[in-house]
């Protein structure tokens, strides 16, 4: 494939998936996250690779960007951001812990945690199945009866099944798969955050 078609398929994915993306799973993540916000609870966010800059951003702006001055901000927290833990955990109990573990003394009814994954949690590499650690902390937020909300791509893989609303974004093959669902994740936490910033302006 020539670079310049290259180009115009790219954006030609993106302008399908504009088309058909099922909005009510945009309403009902945001229905979830207003309630977090409403009961005055937490959210957690978790990612792997790229999308563990997702997860980051994406608490950043749910802690930022969604202030309105004199209401109250969402407590948030990326599960991702502090290495000496994350590094800690993986030495001692290897990868699959680190956002589970994190999560142990804090998560509880209410709270919500929030994954970014391309294939969600499925497929295999050199190093086992992909984003255990991911699967292991929607598990425990289900166990302690929180929230999950997935984004991912392809079918969706475990994320899709055990999470309460999941937004998949339906590319299912690469070279573009991993790239598109990736930056469509990112198109989606930003229309999120504006939607709950502006309920929250509505808010009496």
């Amino acid at each position: 494939m020539a670079w310049q078609e290259t180009v115009q398929q790219y954006f030609r994915e993106m302008g399908r998936i504009d088309a058909s993306f099922p909005q009510d799973k945009v309403r009902q993540a945001v229905d979830v996250l207003y309630q977090t916000w409403k009961d005055g609870r937490t959210v957690f966010t978790m990612g792997n690779g790229g999308s563990a800059s997702t997860a980051s951003h994406f608490a950043s702006d749910l802690a930022k960007f969604t202030i309105v001055p004199g209401k109250a901000r969402f407590k948030v927290f990326s599960l991702n951001d502090n290495t000496p833990l994350v590094s800690a955990w993986t030495n001692d109990s290897g990868f699959g812990s680190i956002f589970a573990e994190q999560m142990e003394p804090w998560v509880r009814e209410g709270d919500v945690v929030v994954g970014f994954s391309v294939h969600g949690g499925s497929g295999t590499g050199e190093a086992g199945p992909w984003s255990q650690n991911l699967v292991r902390a929607m598990a425990l937020a289900k166990e302690r009866k929180g929230k999950v909300i997935g984004f991912s791509g392809f079918d969706g893989g475990a994320m899709k099944k055990m999470a309460d609303v999941c937004l998949v974004v339906p590319v299912s093959s690469e070279p573009f798969g991993t790239p598109i669902v990736e930056a469509y994740h990112v198109v989606l936490h930003h229309l999120i955050c504006l939607t709950l910033k502006e309920r929250i302006m509505a808010e009496g």
